[in-house]
């Protein structure tokens, strides 16, 4: 048994060393997702399949995410970079004790692009028609916190809204079920919906209130990687760019890069997607990627004035130094 702890104990050893060795290697670059490959990450897949990473001498490898997060990873140095959100990122990095070393240094969509679905029989067509409805709840604070200031702000009654836990799989089966509404991503949801042909009605968050309008998804790095590999982010980022830039003009030619490396996908719902998303990635930002500021600052404002982050980080957690 002794013997056996030793060879344990030694092939351990040996597989730490193996592994920081590959994170030390120049130019090997590991993006962990935030969900299974789709639209969002079309760019990614771009950079890959037409050689831009390549071409920067880089070697990527898109990883999927483990059950506790992509953020928790990229912190650990196991991943350089990671696809994440605003929302989320804000209670990673704006605690007092033990706030992950992460920063986010490329918008993947310029606007937000998701909000409240409800099928149309639910006559939800404003905020406060949610009351006296079935909300399907993450049980998340922050997004109580969204849809009670949406609801209350449009004169509505939020104590009515009904907050019922969701554990579907996807939004059309829990809409099949003791629901009204469900936040989704119409990039995906939405456009899903439109194939099926299911009367909808759709609440658009960032339009509703321009406080939130932040930023999801984005992509997200480890501060102390960047420090010390600065030309390598900058790299990896033009690689970056170039694949959401081809996304955009190429829409048609993206979708079938995105379906060779998940071929699981519905090519209709891929394709529609991408079409819909060519518009979206830049939207009416200067370049792709470029992060406003004001508009990141404004929602980080709001969750610390409601008590969703320890402490104000409206100036923090993101730059644009990298980008192209």
């Amino acid at each position: 048994m002794k013997k056996r702890f030793v060879f344990v104990a030694v092939v351990l050893c040996v597989l730490a060393l193996a592994s920081c060795q590959r994170k030390q290697e120049a130019g090997s670059i590991r993006v962990v997702l935030d969900w299974t490959p789709n639209t969002n990450h079309t760019g990614l897949y771009a950079a890959l399949e037409k050689g831009y990473f390549a071409g920067e001498g880089l070697k990527v490898e898109i990883m999927q995410p483990p059950e506790d997060g992509a953020l928790l990873l990229l912190a650990a140095g196991n991943a350089e970079f990671a696809v994440d959100f605003q929302e989320s990122m804000g209670p990673a990095i704006g605690r007092d004790k033990d706030a992950l070393p992460v920063i986010a240094v490329a918008a993947i969509i310029n606007h937000n692009t998701s909000g409240i679905m409800s099928p149309a029989r639910a006559g939800i067509l404003r905020p406060r028609d949610l009351a006296g409805k079935r909300y399907a709840t993450w049980e998340s604070p922050l997004v109580t916190e969204i849809i009670r200031t949406i609801v209350e702000d449009d004169g509505g009654d939020f104590r009515a809204v009904r907050m019922i836990p969701n554990s579907a799989t996807d939004a059309f089966s829990a809409l099949e079920t003791d629901v009204d509404a469900i936040w989704i991503y119409y990039a995906w949801d939405g456009i899903a919906a439109e194939i099926r042909g299911t009367a909808v009605n759709y609440l658009d968050l960032g339009k509703i209130n321009p406080t939130f309008d932040f930023y999801t998804p984005i992509l997200v790095t480890n501060t102390a990687y960047a420090a010390a590999k600065p030309d390598e982010v900058k790299k990896f980022l033009r690689a970056v760019s170039r694949g959401y830039d081809f996304a955009i003009d190429y829409p048609a030619e993206a979708a079938d890069i995105l379906l060779k490396y998940a071929p699981e996908l519905e090519p209709t719902l891929v394709l529609r997607s991408q079409e819909y998303l060519a518009g979206q990635y830049q939207g009416d930002a200067s370049r792709w990627g470029e992060i406003d500021g004001k508009r990141w600052g404004s929602f980080y404002g709001w969750m610390f004035e409601q008590g969703l982050l320890e402490k104000d980080i409206s100036n923090r957690g993101f730059t644009n130094e990298y980008l192209p």
